[in-house]
């Protein structure tokens, strides 16, 4: 055990919430959400900023001293990696993504180049037990899993945002629905049920109104799968749903066909029993297309309403209602429009 100093707490541990001196020891546990000190060795010019426990973005330069946790991700349109077999001071893995997620990279983007590159201090220590100088490996979140298939939200609706890939538009119409619910005088608590850990988005809920917010890395998931999807949508469910919100929102991060288990929640029944309102964001008008005829063909699901890139202007807009009958809105330039057709929906009026 040693004592070294870090410039950057990711947030992806920021359940850890160190000081800028830690300890760290040798003996690490190569698995999932296990807490590493590493040191970067090289600079980037994009996609070179790391998302610090604070919600603050800060760029990352060679020499710095970072805290994440190991994971995997398989992101299209970021990098992709896993979980090293073995872990051990002194071995380089890669920053697989903004929030700290460390890893061994399998494949890039081509639009953000190479990794950062980091060399492995230590596993970080905490010591949960008083009196004794006893260091346990650090883990990500720690709040237990509720995998009861019974889900009773005492008539809380719930809507919930799917995309046709990431970069679709979900966390802004998460976003324009929250806001435009709370102007109407609601209560309303959000949720991100899949991806990788970053809490931008979820913060981003809070910034639009959202009382209570939820992601899975406060249940130690760094990053989300067909194998642990539908129990962490069901625990953030009902923990919000015991709040009593007037409603709740959540978004199912990436792509409907993806790695992070969003096909998983929707074949869920429980879950989908409990839908109100689902939101398809689609990138363009083939993608609305798509994405309308897979949520029907393979889940029984019919879009509320399409919103994202496909409905930026009328040409989108059109094209949509004649080719899926059905409704779009923008969240961005028409989010009020699209909260009052979503409340209408789950049937919420206007508060006095």
């Amino acid at each position: 055990m040693r004592s070294i100093v870090i410039d950057k707490l990711a947030s992806v541990a920021s359940d850890l919430g160190a000081d800028r001196e830690i300890r760290v020891g040798d003996r690490i546990p190569s698995e999932e959400g296990v807490m590493v000190a590493v040191e970067v060795l090289n600079e980037k010019s994009s996609y070179n900023q790391l998302e610090l426990a604070s919600g603050r973005m800060a760029r990352v330069r060679r020499g710095d001293v970072v805290v994440g946790a190991l994971g995997h991700r398989k992101a299209l349109f970021g990098y992709s990696g896993h979980v090293p077999a073995t872990t051990r001071p002194g071995d380089t893995v890669q920053i697989l993504n903004m929030g700290g997620v460390l890893g061994i990279c399998d494949a890039v983007n081509a639009s953000l180049g190479q990794p950062f590159d980091a060399r492995v201090l230590g596993v970080v220590l905490e010591f949960p037990y008083l009196g004794e100088r006893v260091g346990v490996p650090a883990r990500v979140g720690g709040d237990p899993l509720d995998t009861g298939a019974r889900l009773d939200l005492g008539g809380v609706p719930v809507v919930a945002l799917a995309g046709t890939c990431m970069n679709s538009g979900k966390t802004a119409a998460a976003c324009a629905v929250i806001g435009r619910l709370r102007h109407r005088g609601h209560v309303v608590d959000a949720f991100k049920a899949t991806g990788v850990s970053l809490r931008r988005d979820i913060l981003a809920m809070e910034d639009a109104g959202a009382r209570n917010t939820s992601i899975f890395t406060d249940f130690g998931v760094v990053s989300t799968g067909p194998g642990n999807a539908p129990d962490l949508a069901r625990t953030m469910l009902r923990r919000l749903a015991a709040e009593r919100p007037d409603a709740i929102v959540f978004e199912l991060g990436d792509g409907i066909l993806g790695a992070y288990g969003v096909e998983a929640i929707l074949r869920d029944d429980a879950v989908r029993a409990n839908i109100s309102c689902l939101l398809l964001c689609a990138s363009d008008p083939v993608a609305a297309w798509g994405g309308a005829r897979l949520l029907e063909d393979e889940f029984g699901m019919t879009p509320a309403f399409i919103t994202g890139p496909a409905t930026d202007n009328q040409v989108g807009l059109d094209i949509i209602r004649e080719r899926t009958g059905l409704e779009g809105v923008n969240a961005v330039t028409h989010g009020a429009r699209l909260g009052d057709a979503v409340a209408a929906r789950i049937g919420l009026g206007a508060h006095a």
